[in-house]
């Protein structure tokens, strides 16, 4: 699914009147070995096409075709579906459409989007009509309160001789019944919208998505105002999990409770009413830290926050509401991360997780969410995407990396090192996968735990994974001892079994989308 960035090179440069020798030498490289990037046979990335696209005065972003990229995922996706599978449409036709008609492509997409937001509440309804038995249950109180009332209606009405006690007696029943009616009827209306509420994550999440993806995951004002909230904390005393306690209680009311023990299940949160950060007595410092200062930046950029979820990818309060907590924890890891110092370090330590995460006394997450944000122009880290999976295999989180088709919900392909992690919990897996356009990415996933805080907690792990092109991957750590030129070694892998086109995998649990492709599936799957 990679864009032909040699051609989209060779048409600036003929655009612009530079001959093919002389921006080989402003770029440092060979005549030849330009002709070969510009037919497409060499693949080209990091400082060299930062220089090129420099030297044709173009963003990287134009040249790599990045907004293209995504919307060919999404034809892709949409052509995937099952109410359009049978048509034929498939990766070249998304292509095509792309290139010639882009309004169209958009509109297709637009239109997909909204098809599916209304499928899933269509089906969330659906099922809650047909298998909720507390749907059922409040339907036959619904029901109970409508005879019970209509039957004392009814004597109300046809006795006319009833004394002023009986009389008042079903009058009271009546008011009693639908005081109840109110209730349930309530209760009702929060169970459909809470199908509704759940149906519309998807499309919320994706307009996240849009927004990120615009941003290139880069927010200089966020960025600012990170080094602002730490340049303010350090004037109180030193940056310490104490000195931030402290200024949370002195300044803004919120004290710090430890060894709380909520229903709720979650490890901390925030309790506006009592003016309480709680934490679990099993949250590691890393997290209380982050958490903290992730309260200050919610609690103190009210306007940078407003500003910048004004963007037309967010249509809906709710999916502002997902920005914003988003971008305050982006505000956060800004703070803990200063990004000059932090892309230093990860340059000298080459994108060491691990190393990373030693070093500024954070977990795997964290580096990992910060490393996904080192895309300031001029100054770029290695361009990283991130998945994040529960042991379920569902997908929790994710930003998005151009080129890279990731699903938007659900599972990924069960062959990504995403889940082989889960079997080898807390050391790293890394693998070399081919997808079948024959685009190549350096996988790097970790399971990692909470801790349990007795017998009887479930401290689930979760899986993380940095996904990097295989034009990166040797700046990194994680590529040393692979041999990136040889692509049969590669793990032959898709985004999801019903957006891969290989018939023959024997991990396949769902038809690909393409007609006629029937799949192979192993008698172990029977």
């Amino acid at each position: 699914m990679r864009a032909p960035i040699g051609l989209r090179i060779s048409t600036r440069r003929k655009g612009l009147g530079v001959s093919q020798a002389a921006l080989a030498r402003s770029v440092e490289i060979s005549p030849s070995y330009l002709n070969l990037i510009e037919a497409n046979k060499r693949q080209v990335g990091g400082a060299l096409l930062q220089r090129i696209a420099s030297e044709l005065d173009i963003s990287i972003d134009d040249l790599t075709g990045e907004a293209e990229h995504r919307l060919i995922h999404e034809l892709v996706e949409a052509f995937a579906d099952p109410a359009l599978a049978d048509v034929g449409l498939g990766m070249e036709t998304a292509r095509s459409l792309v290139a010639t008609q882009p309004d169209i492509a958009r509109v297709i997409a637009t239109l997909y989007r909204a098809y599916a937001a209304a499928s899933a509440s269509a089906d969330a309804y659906a099922n809650r009509l047909r298998a909720d038995p507390l749907l059922s249950q409040l339907l036959h109180q619904v029901l109970s309160g409508i005879t019970a009332v209509r039957s004392s209606a009814e004597i109300l009405e046809d006795f006319d001789d009833l004394s002023t006690i009986d009389r008042a007696r079903f009058v009271n029943s009546i008011s009693r019944e639908t005081r109840g009616l109110s209730a349930v009827a309530q209760n009702l209306i929060g169970q459909f919208d809470h199908a509704s509420t759940v149906s519309k994550s998807a499309s919320v999440r994706r307009e996240l998505d849009d927004m990120i993806f615009a941003a290139r995951n880069y927010f200089p004002a966020l960025e600012q105002r990170g080094v602002e909230i730490v340049r303010d904390m350090q004037s109180s005393g030193a940056l310490s999990e104490a000195a931030i306690a402290n200024l949370l209680e002195t300044v803004h009311g919120v004290r710090i409770e430890r060894n709380a023990r909520p229903n709720s299940g979650r490890a901390f949160g925030h309790d506006r009413e009592r003016g309480v950060l709680w934490f679990r007595n099993t949250v590691p410092q890393s997290t209380r830290q982050f958490q903290m200062v992730r309260l200050i930046s919610e609690l103190t950029s009210d306007a940078v926050l407003s500003e910048a979820v004004k963007v037309p990818h967010l249509s809906s309060p709710t999916a502002r509401h997902l920005a914003r907590n988003y971008l305050a924890s982006y505000i956060a890891g800004a703070a803990l991360f200063p990004y000059e110092r932090f892309l230093e370090d990860a340059e000298t330590l080459r994108y060491d997780v691990e190393a990373l995460s030693e070093r500024y006394n954070a977990s795997f997450e964290q580096i990992a969410h910060r490393l996904v944000t080192l895309r300031a122009e001029g100054a770029e880290g290695v361009p990283f995407g991130f998945l994040r999976s529960d042991p379920a295999g569902r997908l929790t989180k994710h930003f998005p990396l151009p080129g890279l088709l990731l699903p938007h919900t659900g599972h990924a392909c069960p062959l990504w090192a995403l889940y082989a992690a889960f079997r080898s919990s807390g050391q790293l897996v890394r693998q070399v996968v081919r997808f079948s356009d024959d685009s190549r990415f350096l996988f790097v996933a970790k399971a990692v735990s909470r801790r349990a805080s007795g017998f009887a907690d479930q401290a689930l792990p979760h899986s993380i994974l940095l996904v990097a092109d295989i034009l990166h991957a040797d700046r990194t750590v994680y590529a040393d001892g692979l041999d990136l030129g040889d692509s049969d070694a590669d793990v032959p892998v898709g985004p999801t079994c019903r957006l891969c086109t290989r018939t023959n995998c024997v991990s396949r649990e769902e038809a690909p989308f393409a007609p006629g492709d029937e799949p192979t599936l192993t008698t172990a799957r029977t």
